[in-house]
């Protein structure tokens, strides 16, 4: 590949990861059927509580799939932030596997049509991001699809916020994703989303709440019986009344009363 050329796809890159790791640390907040589901226990993250979404009501949320034995097995939620980028979780995408995402879906039992299938050509980890210590933080990563998205009524962006923008406590927002309900239960066939307002540092960092555990690269949020766990991993958490994306949820912090 010609050397210009190299260079000019890393500072796309460079430019890309600099911008998200400035508003995800800093801010609050191909179209064939196939059947997708859980192949195993690797993934058993929730939306627990909640309810399901009105179809195509979070239009940039995507569902990670990897393959093994010919089949995609859903693992992972994301945000479609550019045509050719989805936002997720470190921890979802850190072991080398062949992956797509799924656009314009709601229930992934069910063929709808409204589906766009793209393969990952390269997987962008955040360079401080360690999967042994998930405590650390900086668990994000960039996808980037082999070709752009299609936007219409079913897929859209998600708009991340301005730089150092930090959301109140008890702000509202919501998470959605496709994972489990229940501790050991199945995995949701149709899209759920959950109310789960802002937990702000002084609050979520006391004794009473997570302690030192909580860094300010993490963001709080719950506090009642709804949460975000497993399968639901770099899912959308939004802020009400907008489609801005705080970051992928991981390992930030839920409390349930």
């Amino acid at each position: 590949m010609d050397r210009s050329l190299q260079c000019r796809k890393f500072q796309e890159t460079a430019d890309m990861f600099r911008f998200l790791v400035l508003t995800s640390l800093a801010a609050l907040v191909l179209a064939e059927p196939q059947p997708r589901f859980l192949e195993d226990d690797r993934t058993q993250e929730r939306v627990v509580g909640g309810e399901v979404a009105r179809p195509h009501s979070w239009p940039w949320q995507i569902g990670l799939q990897y393959l093994s034995g010919g089949s995609y097995y859903h693992t992972c939620g994301g945000t479609l932030i550019r045509r050719g980028w989805v936002m997720t979780a470190a921890h979802c995408v850190d072991t080398p596997r062949t992956w797509r995402v799924v656009l314009g879906d709601h229930d992934i039992y069910t063929h709808e049509g409204t589906e766009q299938y793209m393969t990952v050509s390269q997987v962008y980890v955040h360079p401080s991001w360690n999967s042994n210590n998930v405590a650390g933080g900086y668990d994000i990563a960039l996808l980037r699809l082999t070709s752009d998205a299609t936007l219409n009524n079913y897929v859209q962006l998600g708009a991340l916020p301005p730089a150092n923008q930090v959301l109140p406590n008890n702000n509202p927002c919501y998470i959605s994703g496709w994972g489990r309900t229940q501790t050991g239960g199945q995995i949701s066939a149709q899209l759920k989303q959950a109310y789960l307002p802002v937990v702000d540092y002084n609050t979520c960092s006391s004794s009473g709440w997570w302690g030192s555990t909580v860094k300010t690269t993490m963001v709080c949020a719950g506090g009642s019986s709804n949460s975000g766990c497993q399968s639901d991993s770099g899912l959308l958490f939004m802020g009400s009344g907008t489609n801005i994306v705080a970051r992928p949820w991981s390992f930030d912090q839920v409390r349930n009363s």
